[in-house]
């Protein structure tokens, strides 16, 4: 009889949105799960501080196809999670992307094509219809972006942009570790189990094949499946697993802020507000709670990247990043204005080295992966969760995924999703915009 305690059929390091997405999905087929945590609680990692933006602004067409059929889990959330939570269930806030456009912007060109090829729902906005739905935006161009120090920076508009193609079917979710909880919730009525403040130390092997996880506690847990949801730490438990040299993409934990500013006078944006990414300042936008504005840096080239180590990196706001971020912003919301205190946070980014995520089985049978997907997959938790356990499935009862690559089907949407895309042994992808839009 095996220990409920220390025996399982899959072990999850990790219980941020993905983890929780897939223990959901496992359990629900009848595997006894247990995610390991070293933080406190589901999404207390660097789920917690995700923008939660819910778009299908991507470089690729898979990846493109992949987010539309993850927005579905969002839209039908209740019936989704389908259990109790005392917390209650997330909101998921409709209200639109908008990509801004002008005369040389690939990436809103490149998206718009990808929209059409793959039939997801969008408007073209004029000039006009900027004026109109939202006044508080400045129209002029000021790009390419770069930083305060740069004589550059101050200069005056050198153009306009000529429109927008806006999304209505994107949105955001206000409470992302709040929607970690109820995955876990969901996770537990079907069977799973949680373990946190629990730290990985080992990955546990015999005979060539993973057989479980031990903790700093001295715990043993064994398992002939095991799935690294480890985010930034992803990287530190390849190593551990010895599969981290012999993958060809690989992951490391980017420092990264978002900022928190208030509406401009007289804006309601949790009414009036959208999503937005506008690549000719720099910078990506949403409504916060409290009649904020959310703002992030799309990885513009002046911008540095600070690669850290996940147990040990500055969490205080750099001054000249908060600068930054907000003059930007006043470029485009020219009534925002420079609070005098700074509010944000600072957190990791689990970046692989093309920004696209790796979803893979490894070289260690029965040693899974989900890593690369800080920054811009958190949207597609549900889907990730799925692919996840179709390729579970298919590589434990033979298949060899290397060679030919599993092929799944979007629960919602019906729509094909090659997983070989996703591998870790891909040459990295010219089409990816190698920033934060993935």
């Amino acid at each position: 009889m095996a220990d409920a305690q220390t025996d399982y059929d899959v072990v999850i390091i990790g219980a941020g949105v993905i983890g929780c997405a897939l223990a959901v999905e496992l359990a629900r087929r009848g595997q006894r799960t247990l995610n390991v945590d070293k933080a406190g609680a589901a999404g207390a990692g660097s789920t917690i501080n995700s923008c939660a933006i819910v778009r299908f602004s991507y470089s690729t067409s898979p990846g493109v196809v992949f987010s539309w059929e993850g927005a579905q889990y969002w839209k039908d959330w209740a019936n989704y999670i389908d259990a109790e939570d005392e917390l209650g269930l997330i909101d998921y806030h409709q209200v639109g992307q908008l990509i801004l456009q002008f005369e040389g912007d690939d990436y809103a060109d490149r998206c718009r094509r990808l929209w059409e090829e793959e039939d997801i729902p969008f408007e073209s906005w004029s000039v006009e219809d900027l004026a109109e739905r939202l006044p508080w935006m400045d129209q002029g161009l000021y790009g390419p972006p770069t930083r305060p120090d740069d004589p550059e920076f101050w200069k005056d508009a050198q153009g306009a942009l000529y429109g927008a193609i806006f999304s209505p079917d994107a949105g955001y979710v206000s409470d992302p570790q709040l929607s970690c909880h109820n995955l876990q919730r969901a996770a537990e009525a079907a069977g799973g189990v949680f373990q946190f403040g629990a730290e990985v130390v080992a990955i546990d092997q015999a005979d060539g094949r993973v057989s479980g996880v031990s903790l700093a506690d001295g715990t043993s847990i064994s398992s002939p499946v095991v799935v690294n949801v480890a985010g930034p730490h992803s990287s530190i438990i390849n190593k551990m697993a010895g599969v981290f040299d012999s993958m060809k993409i690989k992951t490391a934990a980017l420092r990264h802020e978002v900022h928190h500013v208030p509406a401009p006078p007289g804006v309601d944006m949790m009414s009036t507000g959208v999503v937005g990414a506008d690549q000719d300042v720099g910078f990506y936008f949403r409504p916060e709670v409290g009649n904020n504005v959310l703002l992030g840096s799309v990885d513009a080239e002046c911008d540095p990247r600070e690669w850290v180590d996940p147990d040990d990196f500055d969490t205080t706001l750099d001054e000249d990043q908060w600068k930054t971020q907000v003059l930007r912003a006043n470029r485009r919301m020219p009534e925002l204005g420079v609070p005098h205190e700074k509010k944000g946070i600072v957190d990791l980014y689990d970046v692989s080295d093309d920004w696209i995520p790796i979803y893979d089985r490894t070289d260690l049978d029965g040693f899974y992966v989900a890593i690369g997907t800080s920054g811009n997959q958190y949207k597609n938790a549900g889907v990730a969760g799925q692919v996840m356990a179709d390729l579970i499935d298919a590589v434990e009862a033979g298949q060899d995924h290397d060679m030919t690559p599993v092929v799944t089907t979007g629960k919602y949407t019906g729509r094909e999703i090659d997983i070989g895309f996703f591998s870790r042994n891909r040459e990295i992808n010219p089409d990816s915009s190698m920033s934060v839009h993935g």
